[in-house]
This record gives structure tokens, sequence and C-alpha cells, in this order.
């Protein structure tokens, strides 16, 4: 089967790449656009980034629960961290580091965000992922390597979630800390399958610390 998410588009918004101060790479969740999460830019309130919303086929990265075994996403969920991949490449093929790139998602785009982060370690920018985490069934044992370098990450999520069970966010908030991420968890009781504000301020303190671009 030809790769699903080979040839989507993503969409923009912000400053171009030779002026942004850094990029983000936003990623929605099952049923929902790039256009859906392209709003949190907004949200967020840096306008001196480039913000950057890639379009799952079909409106989801892959078909089933990120608990099922992997293989029965596939080829989806390879062709989703591919996509990410790539997207990823040409931002540091442009001049941009991955210690100014963000990787941010919710629901099923933080779950990929989560793993991405985790298959591709690098220092950078940041991590948010808004009710998300690694992907695998129940009891899965995590074989992640590499080194973030200290990356910031941000997971938050209600407890108890309907689709993302919290000993999943806690189990991978403890690997990426393991892996050399600076991890922020927080635990919403009840707030139901959205994101709120205080998640929003989370995650704009971090990229908030990317130091500002030098113009000349």
């Amino acid at each position: 089967m030809e790769s699903p998410h080979r040839k989507q588009p993503a969409l923009s918004k912000g400053e171009p790449l030779d002026k942004a101060r850094g990029a983000v790479v936003l990623l929605h969740g099952r049923g929902a656009s790039a256009e859906d999460i392209l709003g949190l830019a907004d949200e967020l309130r840096l306008p001196e980034f480039a913000y950057l919303a890639p379009q799952a086929a079909g409106h989801t990265w892959y078909p089933h629960s990120f608990l099922a075994p992997i293989q029965r996403n596939e080829p989806w969920l390879s062709s989703a961290l591919e996509l990410v991949l790539s997207i990823v490449r040409n931002l540091t093929d442009a001049g941009m580091p991955h210690s100014k790139v963000g990787i941010l998602g919710f629901s099923q785009g933080a779950c990929l965000a989560t793993e991405f982060v985790a298959r591709n370690p690098a220092r950078y920018a940041g991590l948010v992922a808004f009710t998300g985490g690694l992907i695998g069934p129940e009891g899965t044992l995590f074989q992640h390597s590499g080194d973030l370098g200290g990356t910031p990450c941000f997971l938050g999520s209600s407890d108890p979630d309907s689709h993302v069970p919290w000993e999943r966010v806690k189990e991978s908030a403890a690997k990426l800390s393991a892996m050399g991420g600076s991890v922020t968890l927080k635990r919403y009781p009840s707030m139901g399958h959205s994101i709120n504000q205080d998640e929003i301020l989370e995650a704009r303190k971090i990229l908030d610390a990317i130091p500002s671009k030098v113009r000349r």
C-alpha cells in the first residue's frame, strides 16, 4: 500500500521562515483538520513564529486507537511519522535548527507528536502534547533511545479521559524524562477531551523561551 499521507498538504500561518523567531508544527486530532489546529496559532499569541499544520489523509493519522497493536495502524502510522519528519527536515534545510522547532499536537495529534519526538530525538524547541502519549498497547516496554538534550516537554491531560488513559500519559512523561527531556506533567481532573487555558499558557511559556531572531 502506498504511503497514505505522502502527498498531503500543509497549511501555514505567521512569519516567513527567513524572518521567524521559530517554527511550530501543529498536528490535529482524529476527525479534525489542519485548519482547526492552525487556530491555536492565534491562541498562543506569538505572531513572530511560523506555524505549519499538515493535513492527515481522511482526517486521521492512523485508523485504530493508539493503544492498539502498532501493526494494526500500519502503514498509516509510519506514513504520518514520515510526513512530520519531512516537514522538520524542510525547516532545518531552510536554516531553522531543531532547537527552534516546536512539535505540538492534540489528542491523536498529541500521540503522533510524542511518538515522533521519541523516535527522532534531538534538542527541539519543545514538545507540547495536549492529551496524548507514546503509541503502543498496554504493557508496552518502550525501547526508544537517544538524547533529547533538555528539550522542554509539556504533557497535559484530563483524568479521566475517554480516549487517553492517564497511566499512559505518566508512562510517556517518564520515558521522555529518561531520554533527557525537561518534562512538565499536568493532570486536570474531569476536564473532558479538550484544551484548557492553563495548557495554552504552558505551551506559550515553552515557545516564548526561544531567543528572538536578530534582524540585520
